[in-house]
């Protein structure tokens, strides 16, 4: 079974509208000239602040699942047709919490939420502080059935753990989406390179990373299939990246390199 996914390698802003508005335009270019199946957004698409931003601006920017954002993003599947996955930053109400979680959004063709995500680990390296207003979700995703095979789901810095890889796929995702903001340093290109190539191959299924791109973020978006073959890959620039993805692929490569189901999780148990 084949699908076409286009990444949306976008940079985004503190305005909520510029960012609809860039959506709506990279659907419309999916749905003419690729004829798309699904489009991937980055991480925290909705709106992204500098660093240092003070913490209540970030605070009351967030918006819950029923806000405006969602909804126009909903209202824009369903008049596309298309499946659209993105970041955004979802409002903690009924907490006394003064942080917001970072939150991936699945939303299929009729304009239904299909699935979402609460980020879990917390991007505090490199001199970064993420949990100073992003709260961590509980629980890991729950891979999802769509018309073109199982999605699984994480989120960017969440590439350095490959147990989260591993649990999308013993749970049977096909492809995994990896909406990102990868933060540009030293050797952060090539970490970036080798996580997502080998979170596919180790697994043997597809990943499909879509980067921010920004004078802070690397763009470079990537797909890559279970033999840890790089499909495609974006520039550093605003890009529209396409891919059609081949599910049969993942047998193929399986019926060659077995190593999933060779695994043995007993001899692999960690105590703490």
């Amino acid at each position: 079974m084949k699908f076409r996914l286009v990444m949306a390698q976008l940079e985004s802003t503190s305005s909520k509208q510029e960012n609809y508005e860039k959506a709506v335009s990279a659907v419309r270019d999916a749905v003419l000239h690729n004829q798309a199946h699904m489009v991937v957004f980055p991480e925290i698409f909705m709106s992204f602040f500098p660093i240092n931003t003070p913490k209540h601006i970030i605070v009351d920017d967030a918006e819950t699942l029923e806000g405006s954002f969602v909804t126009k993003m909903r209202k824009l599947a369903a008049e596309s047709g298309i499946w659209l996955v993105f970041g955004m930053k979802e409002s903690m109400k009924d907490s006394n919490e003064d942080r917001v979680y970072n939150t991936v959004v699945i939303v299929s063709s009729d304009g239904s939420i299909a699935g979402t995500y609460r980020k879990t680990h917390m991007y505090d390296a490199f001199g970064f502080e993420e949990t100073k207003t992003i709260a961590p979700g509980d629980s890991l995703f729950e891979p999802i059935q769509t018309p073109f095979g199982k999605l699984g789901l994480f989120v960017c810095y969440e590439l350095r753990f490959p147990e989260i890889a591993r649990y999308q796929a013993a749970k049977g995702a096909d492809i995994i989406i990896v909406p990102s903001g990868w933060v540009k340093g030293a050797m952060k290109e090539k970490h970036w390179n080798h996580l997502v190539t080998v979170r596919a191959l180790e697994n043997t299924v597809f990943v499909a990373a879509c980067n921010q791109v920004s004078d802070f973020y690397i763009g470079q978006s990537l797909v890559v299939d279970p033999m840890g073959v790089q499909l495609v890959a974006g520039p550093e620039t605003e890009a529209l990246i396409y891919c059609e993805i081949d599910l049969f692929r993942i047998k193929n490569v399986r019926s060659k390199l077995p190593s999933y189901e060779q695994r043995q999780p007993k001899l692999y148990e960690i105590t703490n």
